[in-house]
This record gives C-alpha cells, sequence and structure tokens, in this order.
C-alpha cells in the first residue's frame, strides 16, 4: 500500500525507538515497508538496523556518504508501492502524525503531495531562524505555497517524484515542484519533538546558504517547464 522511507546517518541511537513507534501508529494499516537507507554511517547504525527483528524493513546501503538527498531518492527508487512517505532517522517526526497526512492523501484524489508543518519547533534558536530565513526567501520566489519545506514529514506521488529532475538538495523543494509541475499539495500542521540522542548531522549555515542557491536551480526547472 505504502513505503516509508527513512535516511540515517548516524542514528543508532534513535532508529529503534522511530521503528517501534511506527509500528504502533500504524497498526492498522497491514501492506506498507519501510526502508532504512544507512548513509553510510560512522557508528554502528547498520549494525543496530541489521539486528532488527521486523519483516517490513528493507536495508539500503551507500557505499559512502552522499546526503539527505541522495538518500532519499535511493530509497524511493528501491521501493515497492505508489505512494511514499518520509520523515527523518533522529524521531523529530512524531510517526502519530503519520495516519493523519495518510488518510488526507487516500481521501482526496487530487493531492499528489501532504506535508507537515511543523508547530513548536523543539530545535536551536540558530536553525530556527536559519529555517525560517530560507522559507520566507524561498516562498517570495517560488511561490508554493508552503511555509515549512524543511519538514521531511510528506505523504506523496512516487512516479510523479521521480519524474522530476534529481539534484543535491531536492528533498527541500517538493512542495514547489509538485506545484510547479500542475499538481495540488496539502499542509498540515504537525507535531516536532526535541531530539534524543546525538546531534544533527547537517550544518545549519551552509544548508541555508545552500538552500538559497538552489532556489535559482528550481526556478530554472519550473521555467523549462512554461517553455515547454
Amino acid at each position: 500500500m505504502f513505503s516509508i522511507v527513512i535516511p540515517l546517518y548516524n542514528e543508532s541511537l534513535n532508529i529503534i525507538n522511530l521503528i517501534d513507534e511506527i509500528d504502533h501508529n500504524l497498526k492498522n494499516y497491514k501492506d506498507f515497508e519501510i526502508i532504512l537507507v544507512n548513509d553510510a554511517s560512522t557508528d554502528n547504525t547498520l549494525d543496530v538496523i541489521q539486528n532488527i527483528q521486523n519483516k517490513k524493513i528493507k536495508i539500503l546501503q551507500n557505499p559512502q556518504n552522499k546526503g539527505q538527498s541522495y538518500s532519499i531518492h535511493n530509497g524511493i527508487k528501491n521501493s515497492l508501492n505508489k505512494i511514499v512517505i518520509t520523515l527523518d532517522g533522529d524521531g523529530q517526526n512524531d510517526p502519530s502524525d503519520i495516519s493523519k497526512l495518510l488518510e488526507y492523501f487516500l481521501k482526496d484524489k487530487k493531492v499528489k503531495l501532504v506535508g507537515g508543518i511543523r508547530v513548536k519547533r523543539k530545535d536551536r534558536l540558530i536553525k530556527i531562524i536559519s529555517s525560517k530565513v530560507a522559507n520566507s526567501i524561498r516562498s517570495k520566489i517560488l511561490k508554493d505555497g508552503c511555509q515549512d519545506t524543511g519538514c521531511s514529514l510528506k505523504v506523496f506521488d512516487r512516479d510523479i517524484f521521480l519524474s522530476f529532475p534529481y539534484f543535491d538538495g531536492i528533498h527541500r523543494f517538493l512542495p514547489a515542484l509538485f506545484t510547479g509541475y500542475g499538481h495540488t499539495t496539502k499542509y498540515f500542521s504537525v507535531n516536532h519533538r526535541k531530539r534524543e540522542y546525538g546531534k544533527s548531522n547537517y550544518g545549519t549555515i551552509n544548508r541555508l546558504i545552500r538552500g538559497i542557491r538552489d532556489i535559482n536551480k528550481v526556478r530554472r526547472i519550473l521555467n523549462n517547464i512554461n517553455l515547454n
């Protein structure tokens, strides 16, 4: 029915609890897979996930550290279902919100992406500020109608995603791409939780700079659609 794709980089202390929560919150759904993409972690993440006794789990191993976009793209390419759900492996996305987004996606056939908007974020102040700056710049330029593209919790159509030109950073621009290609999107407020173990694996300032740079890349992609 659907595939859950979770990119992992040094999340050995978070992933078991996250899988348990997913199973608990989605116990009414029988036909789904959980794809764990280990992005060449330097801790024992791979050992931990290989020892999880869960038949729904499929493990993919990147040959070297490729980043979040590559991991998500790799997971989706290897998924079996037309509906894809993405969330982070650090446990900050709340699995109890998955069914809310999924049920709306299943109910409204016109909608091709349903995303979460994080409320009361449990991040460092610098991360929250940089995210707001990036979101403000992006929304003004790309007009994607999304307040929080950085929320990884999303439900969307697999085939549409794979039709987009791939680039590093694509996962942060899915609202703009779905909208720009003429697909309907919808967003709901979701819970956001404090990271229990480890630290963020993505540099805040570097991500802000790269995100602003990638806006021009997405704008060129969307302009090419209009020209054709």
